[in-house]
């Protein structure tokens, strides 16, 4: 399972934008974050969160 918490976004999202012709960054950034909790609730629930954050949005009480 990938621990989405320390996938940075700009190169998540740099990497799928090539991973068509070349998917070797996109795997090596993901393999990087592999994680073995895969009963960890807290990281199932921040890899939801942070694809959230990918696609743009974000938590009403982060207009702060």
């Amino acid at each position: 399972m990938v621990n989405w918490q320390f996938v940075d976004k700009e190169l998540y999202l740099q990497a799928m934008e090539r991973s068509p012709i070349n998917d070797l960054e996109l795997r090596t950034l993901l393999n990087a974050n592999l994680t073995e909790d895969i009963n960890n609730r807290e990281i199932i629930f921040k890899g939801i969160e942070q694809s959230y954050y990918y696609e743009g949005y974000k938590k009403e009480d982060d207009d702060e």
